[in-house]
């Protein structure tokens, strides 16, 4: 599959109960972008991934993996070139050992038990995760089930690698750990997430969804800017972007005739009084 593009062309899907979760959405992303798919809950982002390697069929339209189109037929090459991370780990991890676990995709690949651990062992060194090797899944804490599950993705070598909510519920570090991960790997990236944050320091295009339609495509720091669209999309920008209320002006403060030491002490006391906990 040579260049290994991704094309979504005029892509719809309708669960059996007749919820249309996808109408006509069509996008190309090519071989190395890192691109984040957003949208608030319900946009049909986690359809969309579901449609990328065959885990769900489109009702019509098509996805193209390189000039391979997504089809019951060529499920297996297309799931060597996309990985795809689910959302909730525990939906990837079965086995009684999380080296069983990593090597399930090498083995079914065709690999021999020693090609496969060398497989196993080189994508839990690569997320920090060798030390848990023959570690029971269900003993693992929530950081270290998505590392074990990006690990089982990589083991499998794909050239595409497809993230459902990668920092989700992760605690300050493990999100910290993930991202630094992502930012690694050198192929194709999507993601899609509600972590703006995480989109703004890792993906340079980013795609919104709006009841299952694209309804923006194009540079991250340009979408993050457009009060209006994410406003309209049920969004709004990342933290990072956000202005302080007090140097913004729009928290009505009654400091007249403040000096520039008595407003620094101000601005910080109001970021620690919204941020720390209650005693």
């Amino acid at each position: 599959m040579s260049h290994h593009l991704v094309e979504a062309v005029a892509l719809r899907h309708v669960y059996p109960d007749g919820t249309q979760a996808l109408e006509g959405v069509s996008f190309r992303i090519t071989h190395g972008e890192s691109v984040a798919i957003v949208g608030a809950n319900g946009a049909g982002k986690s359809t969309l991934l579901q449609h990328l390697n065959g885990h769900l069929a489109p009702t019509s339209g098509e996805v193209r993996i390189g000039e391979t189109p997504v089809t019951r037929a060529t499920l297996d090459s297309i799931r060597r070139t996309v990985g795809v991370v689910f959302q909730d780990p525990d939906d990837q991890l079965f086995m009684p050992t999380v080296g069983d676990d990593v090597a399930f995709g090498p083995l079914n690949l065709g690999l021999s038990a020693a090609d496969a651990d060398k497989r196993v062992d080189a994508a839990l060194e690569r997320v920090g995760a060798l030390a848990l090797k023959h570690r029971p899944p269900y003993r693992l804490s929530g950081g270290e089930k998505r590392r074990v599950a990006i690990a089982a993705v990589l083991s499998m070598a794909p050239d595409i690698l497809v993230l459902d909510e990668p920092t989700a519920g992760l605690d300050p570090r493990a999100r910290r750990q993930i991202i630094t991960l992502l930012g690694e790997f050198s192929h194709t990236r999507i993601f899609a997430t509600h972590d703006l944050d995480m989109v703004l320091e890792l993906c340079p295009r980013t795609i919104v969804m709006h009841g299952g339609r694209v309804t923006a495509d194009g540079p991250t720091a340009d979408i993050f800017r457009d009060d209006a669209l994410l406003a309209s999309c049920g969004l709004e920008r990342p933290l990072s972007m956000q202005a302080c209320p007090v140097c913004s002006g729009l928290l009505a403060r009654p400091t007249p005739h403040v000096h520039d030491h008595d407003h620094a002490h101000a601005h910080s006391h109001d970021h620690r009084s919204r941020l720390a906990p209650p005693r």
